[in-house]
């Protein structure tokens, strides 16, 4: 289906996204088409943004119509423009198996060649096989009833709040919610609680689809920044004060995508600050399983403070085929949301929800093995790093999925241009920014074997000195938007 334009993009703000697109010596069409489809696969220009008039385009970027002309040809051809005589043109994503991609390798690719360091996500443990064998001993069971299940399983719900109890967090099964993944759960909550028009606090960077989903409901984004050590609390406290969010999402545990952990005194002044503020945070635990350390861990974020709703995952801990999450909240929450659920969904598939039970059962040898492959890529992918692209700064996390990388100049979304022709797709850092910035940011995980990590970076480090040898006279001084 083709997407009928809405939004407007100007033609100045268009040449600010592209940014130094044009770092070769003479401006082509190829180039400019390449900047643009990477604007639209980064989120960027989303579906149904109507583009400037070709005159317009020219003008603003310094170059012939007719060059602009050509981009939009191929850009229709490739099925990532759509136009109408006098309605103009405007973006859109392709057709059919090519709509795939169009995420920019946000989710893994049918082509075998490519090497996706796009998604941050691991393979199926082998316990999974025998987890569903178990799990379709029980599942006859379920078929005397309707299959509804607003509140998910209870035998799941119980073995959920267990491992919150064990992390010191007394927790029943009545205060947990089923959902379809931890998005679902974020995505239920803001519904609930957040009015088209307020402010929701987050983290600058922070994961892409928490941003997505709080301007879907045409709420409006807070960022704050993170800084070299993590959270500056003090800031973040403030901007709860001046800005008066009404609701706050937060990664505390190895936070995506820089990877830092919020520690327990960290929490103790979060709590304190939320309780000041009368602020509710959604608080991301999507990666507390990836803990990488032999350290104690901190306690959830809601032993500090009644105002922290939890949302947890089974997609990076276990698989994320799974598409099961939770939410962890007072009974009271819990019972208006399965309300609130209805206009939604009406539950989560009964019989994964019996596989991720059977795992949890045996979530400790599971996630045991999960750490020590962990480990082992992440040391495979520092490695790489250090060997094919020594310039390149990054801090080695403790836990969680990826490397957070300061690539030393701000042409991370030319460099995943780059890439893509050299069969490795990554996410450039502005997919992880409220407002399209973090240009020297590129995020890299380590859930690809060792030897196709190994295999991306040397192709990464190719298309980084393919995006340096024609630098052009902004490719290094240029500010970042």
């Amino acid at each position: 289906m083709v997407l009928t334009p809405s939004a407007h993009v100007h033609a100045r703000k268009l040449v600010e996204l592209l940014g130094s697109w044009n770092g070769a010596a003479r401006p082509s069409s190829r180039s400019l088409s390449a900047a643009v489809r990477q604007l639209v696969l980064d989120g960027r220009l989303p579906p149904g943004t109507r583009l400037p008039a070709e005159r317009e385009l020219a003008d603003a970027l310094g170059v012939s119509r007719t060059l602009v002309a050509r981009m939009l040809e191929g850009l229709r051809a490739e099925g990532f423009v759509a136009s109408r005589r006098g309605a103009g043109s405007w973006v859109k994503l392709p057709d059919g198996e090519r709509g795939n991609d169009a995420h920019g390798g946000w989710f893994p690719t049918e082509d075998t060649e490519m090497l996706n360091l796009a998604h941050a996500t691991p393979n199926g443990p082998p316990e999974l096989c025998a987890a569903t064998d178990r799990a379709r001993l029980r599942f006859p069971e379920q078929l005397s009833g309707h299959g509804y299940q607003p509140h998910g399983l209870r035998v799941l719900r119980e073995r959920i709040a267990e491992r919150y109890t064990k992390r010191g967090l007394p927790t029943g099964p009545e205060q947990i919610l089923v959902t379809n993944g931890a998005q679902h759960g974020f995505a239920l909550v803001l519904r609930m609680l957040v009015s088209p028009g307020e402010r929701v606090l987050v983290e600058h960077p922070t994961y892409p689809n928490a941003i997505e989903a709080i301007r879907g409901l045409n709420t409006t984004p807070v960022a704050v920044p993170m800084v070299d050590g993590g959270w500056d609390l003090e800031l973040l406290t403030a901007n709860l004060r001046q800005t008066s969010p009404r609701l706050a999402y937060l990664i505390p545990d190895f936070h995506n995508p820089t990877g830092v952990r919020l520690d327990a005194d960290g929490r103790a002044r979060l709590g304190r600050a939320l309780a000041r503020t009368c602020t509710t945070a959604v608080i991301d635990e999507t990666l507390v399983d990836i803990d990488l350390t032999d350290d104690e861990p901190p306690p959830p974020m809601a032993v500090f403070t009644d105002r922290a709703i939890l949302v947890g995952s089974a997609s990076k801990s276990f698989w994320g085929g799974l598409r099961l999450g939770w939410i962890r909240a007072s009974e009271e929450f819990v019972q208006r949301a399965v309300v609130g659920r209805a206009a939604l969904d009406l539950g989560s598939p009964i019989l994964d929800q019996l596989v991720l039970a059977e795992l949890l059962c045996v979530a400790d040898q599971v996630l045991a093995r999960r750490r020590a492959e962990t480990i082992e890529r992440r040391a495979c992918l520092v490695a790489a790093l250090r060997e094919h692209l020594p310039h390149w700064s990054f801090r080695v996390p403790d836990g969680g999925l990826s490397l957070w990388c300061d690539i030393g100049a701000p042409v991370s979304s030319r460099l995943a241009v780059a890439a893509e022709q050299h069969g490795v797709r990554v996410a450039p850092g502005a997919r992880f920014s409220v407002h399209g910035s973090l240009e020297r940011w590129v995020r890299l995980p380590y859930t690809l074997p060792g030897d196709q990590l190994v295999e991306a970076i040397r192709r990464l480090a190719a298309a980084a000195a393919a995006v340096h040898e024609a630098p052009g006279p902004s490719l290094l001084t240029a500010p970042i938007a």
